[in-house]
C-alpha cells in the first residue's frame, strides 16, 4: 500500500497540514466534526493505489493546521478559500472534492462557488441543502423550542468547557453515540429529545467497549490532537451559520452541475431525517448510496464499501 506522507503548506494566509498519498488527478478529502485528516486513513492509500493524488488536510482550527483566533475566521468563505488555496499550492487547477459532515458542506460550497475548480463532489452523511429563506439559527430556535439542540449548544463557550474537560472521553462518547453501534434511539434523542439546558455528554451512556472500527490507538491520536488544540476552532464553524447565510446570498438559486456522489449511513440521523428530495432536484448528475446498519462516521465505519463506491464513481463519472 502507498505510504501516507505529511507536510505543511502556506495557503490562504494560514499553515495547513496535509496528509497525502499517490500521484495523479487530485482528490481532496475534507473531514467533519470532531475529526481530523485521520478520518480518511482508510481512503488515502486506496485512492493512491488506484492512481490518484489523495490529499486530506486538517481543516483550519484542527490538528496541525493553524487555529485562527476570531470566530469569523471560520466562515464558509474562508473554508472554501482554504481548499482552493491548497489546489493552487499543489498546482492543480481542478480536483474532485470529497467531504464528510462539515466537510461535505464545504465540498458542496466549493462546487457552487468555484465550478471551474471542482470536477465532481462526493458528499458523505450530509446531503446538499438549498439556502433557507430565513437565517439558519432562527429556524433552529423555532424547531428546537424548549429542547436541547447541538447547533445552539455549540454557540456557547460552555461547549468547549464540557468537551475539553476530558477530550478522550468526549470523543469516545460522541463517536459511539452517532455510530451504527449505538442503540437506534440514542442519536435522535440527543439531537432533539433532551430538555433545554442539558449538557451534551451527560446523556450519552459509556460504551462497554470501543466500536470495532475505532481502536484504542485511533482514539488516542484524536485525543492527543484535541488536547493540544482544544475544541474552540472546531466549534467556531457552527458559530458562523448565520454569517454564511448572509455572505452567500448569491447561492440562492445555485445548483450543482458537476457529477455528485452521496453516501449516507442507514442509521445516521442526517440520512434518516433530512429530506434528500431538494438534493435530487438541485444536483443534475447524482448517484446516491445508503449503507445498511451504518451510522454517521461512514468512511470509518464502512471503509471498504466507501472505497468501492468512491473508486467506481471516479472511474465511471470523472476520469
Amino acid at each position: 500500500m502507498s505510504l501516507v506522507t505529511h507536510r505543511s503548506v502556506r495557503a490562504n494566509q494560514i499553515d495547513i497540514h496535509l496528509a497525502e498519498a499517490g500521484h495523479g488527478p487530485a482528490v481532496v478529502l475534507l473531514h467533519g466534526f470532531p475529526e481530523l485528516w485521520y478520518s480518511w486513513r482508510h481512503q488515502l492509500p486506496v485512492l493512491a493505489e488506484a492512481g490518484y493524488h489523495a490529499i486530506a488536510p486538517d481543516l483550519r482550527g484542527y490538528g496541525r493546521t493553524s487555529v485562527p483566533p476570531a470566530v469569523e475566521d471560520y466562515a464558509m468563505v474562508h473554508m472554501v478559500a482554504d481548499v482552493t488555496g491548497i489546489l493552487d499550492v499543489l498546482g492543480a487547477h481542478r480536483a474532485v472534492i470529497a467531504g464528510h459532515d462539515w466537510g461535505a458542506n464545504i465540498a458542496w460550497a466549493c462546487a457552487q462557488l468555484y465550478p471551474d475548480r471542482v470536477a465532481a463532489v462526493a458528499a458523505l452523511s450530509v446531503p446538499f441543502q438549498p439556502r433557507t429563506q430565513e437565517p439558519p439559527l432562527q429556524l433552529v430556535r423555532q424547531m428546537a423550542a424548549a429542547r436541547f439542540n447541538w447547533a445552539l449548544y455549540f454557540q456557547e463557550r460552555a461547549a468547549e468547557a464540557e468537551l475539553e474537560q476530558d477530550a478522550a472521553r468526549s470523543l469516545r462518547l460522541m463517536f459511539y453515540a452517532l455510530s451504527g453501534d449505538a442503540p437506534e434511539d440514542l442519536a435522535p434523542r440527543l439531537l432533539g429529545g433532551l430538555p433545554a439546558g442539558s449538557r451534551l455528554l451527560d446523556h450519552i451512556p459509556e460504551p462497554v467497549r470501543l466500536p470495532a472500527w475505532l481502536s484504542a490507538d485511533d482514539l488516542s491520536y484524536y485525543a492527543s490532537e484535541f488536547n493540544r488544540t482544544g475544541f474552540g476552532g472546531a466549534l467556531n464553524r457552527y458559530r458562523n451559520l448565520d454569517r454564511d447565510w448572509a455572505d452567500l446570498g448569491r447561492l440562492d438559486t445555485a445548483t450543482i452541475t458537476q457529477p455528485a456522489l452521496f453516501i449516507g449511513g442507514e442509521r445516521d440521523t442526517a440520512t434518516r431525517f433530512v429530506d434528500r428530495k431538494p438534493m435530487e432536484r438541485a444536483v443534475a448528475d447524482l448517484r446516491s448510496v445508503v449503507i445498511p446498519g451504518c451510522g454517521h462516521w461512514v468512511q470509518q465505519e464502512r471503509p471498504d464499501k466507501v472505497n468501492d463506491e468512491l473508486l467506481a464513481f471516479l472511474r465511471d463519472r470523472i476520469w
